[in-house]
């Protein structure tokens, strides 16, 4: 087992100077190092933090030039201890089993139980998005409201155009799937997706908790919005952006569709 302790850096600001003036850290070292302090990081670390701030203080005798190439050749052997789950992060492959919850399927009971604690947050989140001016109203829906499971968001937003707008711009849809579990985040993304058939933005809500790193990928890819939350609190959830969807043309017919299904609950 490796232990830390900080060393003072001195005044030296040339990190370059650094580290061509003294001996280059050996591979052995770097991964063991990385090894123990990944340990304690759960959901990894972004290089940046693994190199600059936790391995390169705790050994000032050693250069550090072309040490991340050496990581990250070590992390792509299926045998490794540290592997990558998305680019420019190191994380303890034990960890990586945690990685298997975004994609369990809860049960009936529980995914009956969840589906009640979700709406606690429908209407907080509505009031969210208006506050954040991604809509000029929001309201609760949920269930089955708009006909399927995949075609219900828990909360739906509109864009209107102002009164004293001189330019009218047509009405948007924006759309948000709630979870408060951190199972079956891949199904609730998928749903998010879905919601794009009719919506102009779509929103996936997750806990804070989440292990979200390939979430979040999959979000900018895709366009989808991500926002996280405090789950254990239905006083005070303070949602943050994570990810801000971006806007898209939707097949206009299921537009029509589910703008005629909302019209009685938007009025």
């Amino acid at each position: 087992m490796i232990e830390f302790k900080a060393i003072d850096l001195g005044c030296e600001d040339d990190v370059t100077a650094i580290m061509t003036r003294i001996k280059t850290i050996d591979k052995k070292t770097l991964v063991d190092a990385a090894i123990a302090i990944l340990a304690k990081e759960p959901k990894g670390l972004r290089t940046e933090e693994l190199f600059r701030r936790r391995l390169w203080p705790h050994f000032p005798d050693k250069g550090f030039s072309g040490a991340h190439g050496m990581l990250v050749d070590y992390a792509r052997d299926p045998e490794a201890k540290i592997y990558q789950p998305r680019r420019g992060w190191f994380r303890l492959s034990s960890f990586r089993e945690s990685d298997a919850a975004i994609d369990t399927a809860p049960t009936p009971a529980k995914k009956a139980a969840e589906k009640v604690a979700e709406q606690a947050f429908y209407q907080s989140f509505a009031d969210w998005l208006v506050n954040q001016d991604e809509c000029t109203q929001a309201i609760e829906v949920g269930g089955a409201a708009m006909g399927d499971r995949w075609g219900t968001p828990d909360v739906v937003g509109i864009v209107r155009p102002r009164l004293d707008d001189v330019f009218k711009p047509p009405i948007e849809i924006v759309s948000a799937e709630i979870k408060v579990s951190t199972d079956g985040l891949i199904t609730a993304f998928g749903q998010a997706c879905s919601y794009r058939l009719f919506s102009h933005k779509s929103y996936i809500v997750i806990p804070r908790t989440a292990d979200r790193d390939k979430l979040e990928s999959l979000c900018f890819i895709f366009n989808i919005g991500l926002v996280v939350f405090d789950a254990a609190s239905t006083e005070n959830p303070k949602f943050e952006m994570v990810a801000r969807a971006r806007k898209s043309d939707p097949d206009t017919f299921y537009v029509n569709e589910k703008i005629k299904l909302l019209r009685e609950l938007l009025k």
